[in-house]
């Protein structure tokens, strides 16, 4: 048997496209034979998933979930991605879904880094994750990730068609009183894309910018000097009143706030998170 060694496995792995374990493996079982682990490889068809990695996957869809803790309740997203929308409406890929889904609860994992990381079987989630590449013909990755915590958690998952699966989900954590509009919050999320829950969570820089922007489009439209000021408070407020959740006006009666909902229960709005589709970063 040749010794496996790291230029050895340099050579398989740039002439396959395979990652590092997966070449390992192959030269384990064709026992340093080069031109055997080659062909183990693509019998496994992770030499295509390998070359599969340079193509987007901007579809697929996110599988959710709520856990009780010790001190409430944690919700979990997961959104798994693949090339085409065809692969993510199969059965298959949306039970794979539900399968790293499991994966990460299962790990307690705080992020899609630290998914890849955790147990798969006895392997991991990345490597699970390539051989469903090579099972779908297609670029698979977990995409984006989302982990929050409190008394209650609600999810709402939402389908864009009846054949589709959830490709964007909603998650709100609130207080036991704030359960009672929990729900319709999380539809408000989905539907509305708040970016933060009050406006003292909108980072300073932010506020500071659109600060400028308003001062600066006042000054263009010819407006005195003397009231810009008073202008920009009031765009300022019309931006909160578009990205912060407690202060935009709820869909179903835009005249009370999201913010209203919870005051007439008693009750409290702790976190809330919001994962779509195609929507992460870019590859």
């Amino acid at each position: 048997m040749a010794a496996i060694t790291a230029a050895l496995i340099k050579q398989v792995r740039e002439d396959t496209g395979a990652g590092m374990l997966d070449v390992k493996k192959a030269l384990t079982e064709a026992e340093g034979d080069v031109a055997r682990a080659k062909e183990i490889i693509r019998a496994k068809g992770i030499a295509a998933a390998g070359k599969r990695e340079g193509r987007k996957a901007q579809e697929g869809t996110i599988a959710s979930k709520v856990v009780e803790t010790a001190n409430g309740e944690t919700g979990y997203a997961v959104e798994l991605n693949s090339e085409t929308d065809f692969v993510a409406k199969t059965p298959k890929f949306v039970e794979f879904s539900e399968e790293v889904l499991g994966y990460a609860v299962d790990a307690e994992a705080n992020s899609a880094d630290e998914l890849l990381e955790a147990k798969a079987g006895d392997s991991t989630v990345k490597l699970a994750v390539e051989e469903a590449a090579a099972l779908f013909g297609e670029h698979v990755k977990v995409g984006q990730f989302a982990k929050i915590s409190g008394e209650h958690v609600e999810v709402y998952a939402h389908k864009k068609s009846a054949e589709m699966p959830p490709s964007i989900v909603a998650m709100i954590a609130t207080d036991k009183a704030g359960a009672a509009v929990a729900h319709e919050a999380a539809l408000q999320i989905s539907a509305m894309g708040a970016q933060w829950l009050t406006r003292e969570d909108v980072p300073a820089d932010v506020v500071e910018s659109e600060r400028r922007v308003a001062t600066e489009k006042s000054l263009a439209e010819g407006k005195p000097e003397r009231i810009v000021p008073k202008i920009v408070e009031g765009r300022l407020n019309a931006f909160f009143k578009e990205v912060v959740l407690l202060e935009q006006p709820f869909v179903k009666d835009p005249s009370k706030t999201v913010g209203d909902l919870f005051k007439e229960v008693g009750g409290t709005a702790t976190a809330f998170a919001r994962v779509e589709v195609g929507k992460g970063e870019e590859e």
